[in-house]
């Protein structure tokens, strides 16, 4: 459901989201991921939708600010993984 790419991303960088670890393995990442329903993007734009969608006031919001945002990981590819903490 998750590319390998959103699950390392997630392990090296869920500091910005949480304050202690919730994971310490790709295996435990994978589950974290599935558990809170995280999703996978391709553009900011489908960011935007999502986050929208979600309930998040995101229409004052530029593009750099979704990228900064602590629930917004920009994957290396390109794309974006959303994990709502």
């Amino acid at each position: 459901m998750y590319s390998k790419e959103g699950i390392q991303t997630f392990l090296k960088e869920q500091g910005r989201l949480f304050d202690e670890p919730v994971a310490e393995t790709l295996e435990e990442a994978e589950e974290f991921l599935e558990e809170c329903m995280a999703a996978e993007v391709r553009t900011l734009k489908e960011v935007r939708r999502y986050l929208d969608e979600a309930g998040a006031d995101v229409e004052g919001m530029s593009d750099e600010e979704l990228k900064e945002a602590a629930e917004v990981f920009a994957l290396p590819s390109g794309g974006y993984l959303i994990v709502e903490g």
